[in-house]
């Protein structure tokens, strides 16, 4: 591509690539916004580990037009994530179609065994999160919520607000 030295020549398009990739990325970033990588929704986090993976493949690519290929497929990624959070904010129907809804795994200090059976999580890795969240006594957690993410959301105190309930699978 540059050089005549393989090895060089390898070095020095991975090196370009990806740089020009990464800045593309960070451009798509600044113009759609942070929520972008949030991570909100189970769409949010696809889209990100879409882009990741397109990103490896544009320091790789073997011409300019893959390249092309590769960031025109990033634009179309960012693109039809923002238009999703725009139809979800505006039809209850779509945002249902797209998006799981978060499941309740412990409430009042109790492990609720059937939504953990339901969404397959091991009770060893409810433990774990509750450490995670510095939890120190079970009666004290107010309720672990598997999120839409994947990740567990742990509420732990004397009460908590219903309103932190909203579109919560209550099993």
């Amino acid at each position: 591509m540059f050089f005549d030295n393989a090895v060089i020549d390898a070095i020095v398009k991975g090196s370009l690539l990806s740089s020009i990739g990464l800045f593309w990325v960070v451009l798509l970033v600044r113009l759609v916004g942070l929520r972008s990588f949030s991570k909100m929704t189970n769409f949010d986090f696809v889209v990100t580990v879409a882009t990741g993976s397109l990103l490896a493949g544009a320091s790789q690519s073997e011409t300019w037009t893959g390249l092309l290929q590769t960031m025109a497929a990033m634009l179309t990624l960012f693109a039809v994530q923002y238009y999703v959070s725009v139809i979800r904010r505006r039809q209850k129907w779509f945002d249902e179609l797209v998006q799981n809804t978060p499941v309740l795994l412990m409430k009042d200090g109790e492990i609720l065994y059937d939504a953990l059976r339901a969404t397959r999580v091991a009770e060893e890795d409810l433990i774990a999160k509750l450490r995670e969240a510095n939890a120190l006594d079970l009666s004290k957690v107010r309720a672990a919520v598997l999120e839409t993410t994947g990740d567990v959301s742990v509420l732990h105190g004397d009460a908590v607000d219903a309103d932190l309930f909203k579109g919560v699978k209550l099993s």
